[in-house]
């Protein structure tokens, strides 16, 4: 296993993270406890979670996720050799609702709740990378494309925000933070403010990245390796897409595609299936596992 720093902190965190929004959907706890044993033996210490899941997002399953990696942290112990990352959920959407009814923003009040239930939940004092899920303001995310102003948008607490997250920094409840799903402005903008106002600074930035998905590299990849906040890749194999198993419209049992089509619909369109087969046949001409 190769090992890397996040970021410009001292965490030391191995190249593979261990997503875990099935466990508490379609995975039990005793299937979570043994995919976290199997990522540790395999050099794996880093684990990300967050208060949404499991997902698909649902009021029954919220929270489950991080319940599982907390049972698991208390039977084995050794808290200091894990690096545990979550996240609190963003705003304006009907499937997180059932959260803080509702009340989702990017507040200290809110921020409280959220970093108090998660360290409950994960039965642990601290968290090592605790990140914004989605950014608050209105802007392109999940996917989607052609960014569209308008006045509502004006959205602009980022020193406000930093301000609240540095008081469980200094609590010692979080030791780092970071972002999800943001965009190159929102980063810069966090940079910039962070940097003026002496306020803690976004680490890393946990944002789609595969052969289907290389948005990443238009504008973030530049700030990632200048500013040394660097990218944490979800999704590289595309939901399941690039390692083959939905080729020839196959859509096997109590698989992701099969269980919540709806949900998954990023991979789908109508364009990815021929540019999938390429990625296939250039992987058997050079005799490569797909994945």
């Amino acid at each position: 296993m190769r090992y890397n720093k996040l970021g410009n902190t001292d965490l030391t965190i191995s190249a593979l993270c261990l997503g875990t929004m099935t466990f508490g959907e379609q995975n039990t706890e005793q299937q979570g406890h043994q995919q976290l044993d199997y990522a540790i033996e395999q050099g794996i210490n880093f684990i990300d979670t967050a208060e949404l899941y499991a997902i698909p997002p649902k009021a029954e399953t919220a929270g489950k996720t991080e319940e599982i990696i907390g049972s698991w942290l208390a039977k084995r112990g050794r808290r200091d050799d894990i690096i545990i990352a979550s996240k609190i959920v963003g705003p304006r959407f009907d499937w997180t609702s059932h959260i803080r009814e509702g009340k989702t923003r990017f507040d200290e009040a809110t921020i409280t709740q959220a970093v108090d239930a998660s360290l409950s939940r994960l039965q642990t004092d601290y968290i090592d990378l605790y990140q914004l899920h989605w950014p608050e303001r209105k802007t392109n995310f999940f996917g989607r494309l052609n960014y569209k102003y308008t006045e509502e948008d004006s959205w602009n607490k980022f020193e406000k925000v930093l301000i609240a997250l540095e008081k469980f920094i200094k609590q010692g409840k979080i030791r780092y933070v970071g972002l999800s799903n943001e965009t190159p402005w929102g980063l810069s903008k966090f940079l910039e403010i962070s940097k003026i106002k002496k306020l803690p600074r976004m680490m890393s930035v946990q944002n789609p990245y595969s052969l289907l998905c290389r948005t990443y590299e238009v504008g973030l990849s530049e700030i990632s390796i200048r500013e040394k906040s660097g990218l944490l890749a979800y999704s590289p194999l595309a939901g399941g897409f690039l390692t083959g198993k939905y080729r020839n419209n196959n859509l096997p049992e109590n698989s992701r595609q099969k269980l919540f089509s709806d949900y998954y619909t990023r991979y789908s369109k109508p364009n990815i299936s021929p540019i999938i087969e390429k990625y296939f046949n250039i992987a058997k001409k050079f005799n490569l596992d797909f994945a």
